[in-house]
């Protein structure tokens, strides 16, 4: 038993020890102050997982709601070696928000609430240098929410659902460039 324990120990260790990890910024979100941050690890010989979190801060733009969180781990697959070259990576995620969907924006209704994301990504991987590398890359899938509307400045509700509003939709939600620095 002891020497189990000790053989899983040493391949943990050892795995440890091959594993290469950055941090992540994303650098098109960050610029329009929608900071996008994440970590990636390796876990095996072509795959990573990575966990980001995009934020929005923003209690109101144009007198309009802006505020937004998602959390996504993700899964990916690296068709070459990992962080280099082209892969593909599966998520699901959860997200809170209060803001105007896309189709209210010439209204003044606005929502609030949670909701969870499932999708893929694609994406292209290249190092820059020993530390440093640039993740490009495009994700998206079915969002639901679940929501209560609101009407702007009286914050009386516009829909009539007892509980909580409910919606989907396919789209594209996350994408852009990440710089990335490996930390071990």
């Amino acid at each position: 038993m002891k020497i189990k324990l000790l053989s899983i120990f040493l391949m943990l260790y050892s795995m440890h020890l091959q594993s290469q990890t950055y941090v992540k910024v994303n650098t098109l979100t960050t610029l329009l102050t929608i900071p996008n941050v994440g970590i990636e690890t390796s876990i095996g010989e072509k795959s990573t997982f990575q966990f980001d979190i995009t934020a929005s801060f923003w209690k109101s733009i144009k007198g309009k709601p802006s505020q937004f969180y998602i959390f996504i781990p993700e899964y990916r697959y690296h068709f070459n070696e990992k962080y280099q070259g082209f892969y593909v990576g599966a998520h699901v995620g959860f997200t809170l928000f209060n803001f105007q969907k896309w189709n209210y924006l010439n209204t003044n209704l606005y929502e609030k609430g949670l909701g969870y994301v499932m999708g893929v990504t694609i994406g292209y991987q290249t190092k820059i240098n020993d530390r440093f590398l640039f993740d490009v890359f495009l994700g998206g899938g079915n969002s639901q929410g679940f929501y209560k509307g609101y009407t702007i400045g009286s914050d009386i509700r516009y829909d009539n659902a007892e509980n909580y509003n409910k919606s989907g939709e396919w789209l594209p939600y996350r994408g852009g460039v990440m710089l990335s620095y490996r930390i071990k």
